[in-house]
């Protein structure tokens, strides 16, 4: 029954926020005490000197509860924030990030690693393209 219940969510999470990437579990191995961490899978497009909001999923396993912290990486060129910030268990999984690329940002494609460490357990991570295009 959590293996349906946690394939429905995993669909629901899907649809509701459209084509997205996910990272490998971490947290630990049972399934139930993992989580995930869920970034888009098309490059979010942001205009030279202009700010793009991005939101990132901690998808929980149901019995999942604990405090995950969650490193996030842009390449150069572009700027995020926040760049550190801990999910606390009791939180609403998801995280806004702030991208902003500069007024004179080249043009291309610019990766963003997103790292999650829970308190306990393995961390887990997974990169996103964002795509810095003119004003």
């Amino acid at each position: 029954m959590k293996t349906v219940m946690t394939t429905v969510m995993t669909l629901a999470l899907a649809a509701a926020f459209g084509c997205q990437s996910i990272s490998p579990r971490g947290g630990t191995v049972s399934r139930d005490q993992g989580f995930s961490i869920v970034v888009p899978s098309s490059a979010p497009e942001v205009k030279q000197g202009e700010v793009q909001t991005v939101t990132v999923i901690l998808q929980r396993g149901e019995s999942f509860k604990r405090d995950v912290k969650l490193e996030i990486k842009p390449s150069k060129g572009i700027s995020i924030d926040p760049t550190n910030v801990t999910v606390k268990g009791s939180d609403k999984p998801e995280v806004q990030l702030r991208i902003t690329a500069g007024k004179k940002a080249d043009l291309g494609e610019y990766r963003v690693s997103v790292k999650g460490t829970p308190d306990t357990g393995e961390p887990t991570s997974v990169e996103f393209t964002v795509k810095v295009v003119a004003q």
